[in-house]
């Protein structure tokens, strides 16, 4: 039997919206905001739900090509509108949680947004140090284009016009 063990990569990002700080908190947190953007769209989106609580759970199902893709985590911190911490999952692909830390402050009109992901790679026994660099890089990359591709999403929500 293959040995499984893990690494963690930690993937950061920033962006600046025109928008509030309590904006931004708020699409991250409520559902009917969530589920225009957050691992969905709201086309596709069959389930956006939460406890916001320390300690609640939220989940998101999102059907592509009738496929689900269930996407779901705890809740670690809540400090409205300035921080959130949130582990990350999708059960379907495996057991791994990442971590999940988001900042927002306003800066001037605008409101910059950090996000960083402790991003929890697999990898098997045996694996060579370039192995396990190849496919580490693989995931922050791949994690790197969809938040990109979420955040863009994120921006069109919450931007005052």
């Amino acid at each position: 039997m293959i040995q499984l063990t893990t690494l963690t990569v930690t993937l950061s990002m920033a962006r600046r919206f025109n928008a509030s700080d309590k904006a931004v908190y708020e699409a991250w947190t409520n559902p009917e905001l969530m589920k225009k953007w957050l691992f969905t769209q709201q086309g596709t989106n069959q389930v956006a739900k939460n406890s916001l609580r320390e300690g609640g759970s939220w989940e998101i199902i999102d059907r592509r090509e009738g496929v689900d893709f269930r996407a779901i985590g705890e809740y670690l911190e809540l400090k409205p509108p300035h921080k959130l911490r949130f582990t990350f999952k999708m059960p379907q692909f495996n057991g791994l949680e990442d971590r999940i830390t988001i900042w927002i402050s306003m800066v001037q009109n605008s409101c910059e947004m950090t996000f960083v992901q402790e991003i929890v790679v697999p990898h098997e026994e045996g694996w060579t140090e370039d192995d396990i660099k190849r496919v580490s890089a693989e995931f922050s990359n791949e994690s790197h284009e969809g938040w990109s591709l979420m955040f863009e999403n994120l921006r069109k929500l919450v931007e005052i016009e």
